[in-house]
């Protein structure tokens, strides 16, 4: 069974959403600026060092409220 978490959503163009299908963790990013992009891993550490990434305070172009919401998200999956 996979299961389906948003993590976040501002409208129909940007958004992050996470499927648990058994082991592996499918994001799927949609940006109105780059379209879909969709990332595999098979470890909830890998994703969470991706995440980190992604949401930088240098790389993030919301609030720190918003980051630290995205974050609590991704720790929920």
């Amino acid at each position: 069974m996979i299961k389906k978490h948003t993590i976040f959503k501002r409208d129909k163009w940007n958004m992050v959403t996470v499927e648990v299908n058994g082991k592996q963790l499918i994001l799927r990013e949609i940006t109105d600026q780059w379209g879909e992009e969709c990332r595999t891993f098979l470890s909830r550490p890998e994703m969470m060092h991706w995440a980190q990434e992604r949401f930088a305070p240098g790389r993030f172009d919301g609030t720190e409220e918003e980051a630290a919401q995205i974050m609590e998200a991704f720790r929920q999956v």
